[in-house]
């Protein structure tokens, strides 16, 4: 018999001296506690902050206490001005209304912020005091790298999205906006810089900011606005470095769920990059209006193997495009029609007007119903939704929303197929997260 497999907890000697020390060390670090009155302030001044949300009737936020408070005395010594660095915590219970606004259902939860914008990605390391310590310095290192010659502009990866600011002088307005763009989004593009005479032959009209696509022949793009307008380079920028149609893996899947949106997943092997371009282009053709309303994905046929079956396809049949929409997976009757004006529009259409669910259980609707062919002969039963179990692992260590856990009781007793579960892809990921689980008091 093979043996279990259970994440790896931390030593319940030290854990309980940790505790001990949080309780009766009267010494220790103050965590600010954010409430409705004072959070906006607190992190809007912050460079940085990083926020436990948590809930008292948690273990697991109880566990956490005394490692977040130990990782912010760390990094206190090495960032001692008020502002550099804050750790702050909002009690979920009392202040329900700050966990609505960040939607906020498990605790804990650690967000982090830049001047008070939030961060899409939240803290999913380790729950030590080194990991906690040492994801704040990476977080405080600088984003942008300082070119010395413009050859090394020239050799830039061209996998990768590159924006490339060129600057008088670096102690400016222009560059600190750039800079600050950078913090928020240095993990979707890779950012740069030249200065002085080094940058003299790219600043013709005054500072400059550019874009370079991916793609050995793709052409540059600049940007044309004020660079002291944060806003305005940071909408900017944040469309160049944040694809439309992004890759979805069991690694980022959690997070993707987590944005509350359907999926339009298009199925295809790694290689098959013709019709990866094909679906990007359609998508930005005839779907840039749905952006807000669902997420456009592009998936390896041969890693999500069990969806495909779930829809009764394999990676022979790619390439597939179809909806999660969290309850149901609806197929796109044939990849050869993605072109045809407006037919990828109206499938998505049919799932925000309820037509896609609608027909799936009681078959076509009159009108799309061939002549003298019966209704009911067409009637089917969608497959449950594979990427709903991508959502928060049982396996992680957090306590769910108590209102969630009722609402979802709720909806099953009730007979919801919003409760519906998909057993193959729940053990899948599973079985992924365990093997990445191999660390102390994971996320």
């Amino acid at each position: 018999m093979r043996p279990a497999i259970f994440p790896l907890l931390p030593d319940p000697g030290c854990l309980l001296l940790l505790l001990v020390s949080w309780l009766f060390n009267p010494t220790r670090s103050e965590i600010t506690s954010l409430d409705s009155g004072n959070i906006d302030d607190i992190l809007n001044n912050a460079d940085v902050a990083l926020v436990n949300f948590y809930a008292d009737w948690c273990r697991f936020s109880q566990m956490l206490h005394p490692i977040f408070e130990e990782a912010s005395n760390v990094i206190k010594e090495e960032y001692p001005d008020k502002n550099q660095v804050v750790f702050a915590r909002v009690d979920c219970d009392q202040h329900s209304d700050i966990a609505q606004r960040y939607r906020i259902s498990k605790y804990p939860t650690l967000k982090l912020f830049r001047n008070g914008m939030m961060m899409k990605r939240e803290y999913r390391g380790q729950r030590s005091v080194t990991a906690i310590a040492d994801y704040i310095r990476q977080q405080k290192s600088n984003p942008v790298r300082e070119v010395q010659d413009l050859e090394e502009i020239s050799s830039l990866d061209h996998s990768r999205r590159n924006i490339v600011g060129y600057f008088e002088q670096k102690d400016s307005d222009n560059y600190r906006t750039f800079e600050r763009v950078a913090n928020i989004l240095h993990d979707d593009c890779v950012f740069l810089s030249a200065f002085g005479a080094i940058s003299k032959a790219e600043r013709f009209s005054g500072d400059n900011v550019i874009y370079k696509p991916p793609g050995e022949n793709a052409p540059d793009m600049v940007y044309l606005g004020s660079l002291t307008n944060f806003d305005l380079i940071y909408a900017w920028t944040q469309d160049k470095c944040v694809p439309l149609v992004r890759e979805i893996t069991f690694e980022n899947g959690e997070e993707l769920t987590e944005e509350g949106l359907p999926f339009l997943i298009l199925f295809h092997m790694k290689d098959d990059l013709e019709s990866l371009e094909k679906f990007q282009q359609e998508v930005a053709r005839q779907l840039i209006s749905e952006k807000g309303t669902i997420n456009f994905l592009h998936a390896d046929c041969d890693k999500f193997r069990h969806p495909l079956l779930h829809i009764q396809k394999t990676p022979a049949d790619c390439p597939v495009i179809a909806i999660d929409s969290f309850r149901h997976m609806y197929v796109f009757p044939d990849f050869n029609d993605l072109s045809v004006p407006g037919k990828l529009k109206q499938f998505v259409l049919d799932l925000h007007s309820g037509k896609l669910h609608r027909e799936f259980h009681h078959g076509p609707d009159p009108t799309d119903v061939a002549p003298g062919q019966p209704i009911q002969d067409l009637a089917s039963s969608p497959p449950e939704s594979s990427f709903q179990k991508l959502a928060p692992s049982e396996h992680r260590l957090h306590c769910m929303s108590q209102n969630l856990e009722k609402a979802e009781k709720l909806s099953v007793a009730g007979g919801s197929v919003s409760g519906s579960r998909s057993f193959g892809m729940e053990r899948y990921a599973r079985g992924v997260q365990l093997t990445q689980a191999s660390l102390v008091y994971s996320l």
